[in-house]
């Protein structure tokens, strides 16, 4: 059974995440929270990619669910978050279009966000990047930026990724010219924190998905690394976003 307590918003979509079961429900209440309009072929084919039989979301499939998710928000949640498209982290790393990726971000003024959501898609696999309050100082005492690197398969070594991802941070603060130094922007925290896990290789992209709808809803407005720290990824994350077992344990 899988119990889920997380701080979401009706009692009746509390009620639908409570008896979920695997994954696929958890998309099927993610979809049930879109605005409800008129059949269109886009919500027939939603409504088709839930029924069908669970398999590894691409590219396409996740930016149509991540549309829809986004436009269920409300706009001080989206002047807040912002996303990058889930081929960006991946053409970033081909030297042939690299700048092209980073003149795109530019484009999405990350350091006017809270929150930016990275998905990234590598070797078969999704995971969650997300930069928090990039713009603001490293010696700030209420909003600290770092980094959150969010995985569904920890056995898969997460960490791995890291010197790629310090090397896309600071080509992102080179192209948007900000002042600090490279010393100070690969000292920004990098932290792995434990997530549930998926149960077979079909399902990061949309553990990705519902990381970023759990964490849209329930994010802090300011949290600082200074102050009781982890307490940010080990009572926050932990407590209240991911206080769930998709293993049954």
């Amino acid at each position: 059974m899988l119990i889920i307590y997380a701080l979401v918003g009706s009692k009746m979509e509390r009620r639908q995440l409570g008896k979920a079961t695997d994954i696929r429900d958890l998309l099927s209440t993610i979809s049930g929270t879109f605005p409800r309009r008129t059949r269109s072929k886009r919500k027939l084919k939603l409504k088709n990619a839930i029924s069908k039989p669970m398999k590894k979301l691409d590219t396409n499939d996740f930016e149509f669910y991540i549309e829809n998710l986004w436009r269920d928000f409300s706009d001080d949640k989206r002047n807040s978050f912002t996303y990058l498209d889930s081929l960006w982290y991946s053409l970033y790393t081909k030297e042939s279009s690299k700048a092209k990726v980073l003149e795109w971000i530019k484009r999405k003024h990350i350091f006017s966000k809270k929150y930016i959501f990275v998905p990234i898609v590598l070797w078969s696999h999704w995971s969650l990047l997300i930069f928090c309050h990039f713009g603001e100082s490293l010696q700030s005492r209420t909003r600290t930026p770092c980094m959150l690197l969010l995985d569904s398969l920890q056995k898969a070594d997460p960490k791995r990724l890291e010197p790629g991802i310090r090397k896309f941070v600071l080509d992102i603060y080179k192209s948007e010219k900000r002042l600090e130094k490279k010393d100070i922007i690969y000292r920004i925290p990098l932290l792995v924190p434990k997530v549930p896990q998926q149960k077979n290789g079909e399902e990061c992209g949309s553990f990705v998905l519902y990381y970023i709808k759990l964490f849209v809803e329930s994010a802090p407005e300011n949290f600082s690394i200074f102050e009781g720290y982890p307490y940010f990824v080990s009572s926050f994350l932990q407590t209240l976003l991911f206080p769930f077992s998709l293993t049954g344990k």
